[in-house]
């Protein structure tokens, strides 16, 4: 007779058929290395704060590609092109920034760019 026990789980990390999903919808969208692409439009404090520079610097880093542009409304735009895992790294890594504050974002979907190599800011 065999007995099972049961393994004590820390809170708040994944266990059983939890493991490596996604909370949130679901979906598990540029999860697991797959590659995505997100357009972002950031407002607040992001420009004359070196956002551009940091997202250029993160980005490269991290092996994402794209571009980031000042917007004549004070705002700035960005793509970016890698696993969710990576975008989510390069937008924490900008929102670090010391005069960096980002009040609202929007954030959308793209088809893959297939061609595009490097991070550029436009």
């Amino acid at each position: 007779m065999t007995t099972k026990t049961k393994k004590e789980v820390p809170p708040g990390v994944p266990s059983g058929n939890q493991a490596g999903k996604r909370s949130g919808d679901g979906s598990g969208n540029g999860m697991n290395g797959r590659i995505i692409r997100r357009s972002f439009t950031f407002y607040g404090w992001v420009q004359g704060v070196g956002f551009r520079w940091r997202a250029q610097n993160a980005a490269n880093a991290l092996g994402v590609t794209g571009w980031v542009c000042n917007n004549f409304d004070g705002s700035v735009s960005m793509e970016l092109q890698g696993t969710e895992e990576q975008i989510d790294a390069v937008i924490l890594a900008v929102e670090r920034g010391t005069y960096v504050r980002i009040e609202n974002m929007r954030t959308s979907a793209l088809p893959l760019s297939e061609e595009e190599s490097g991070f550029h800011v436009r």
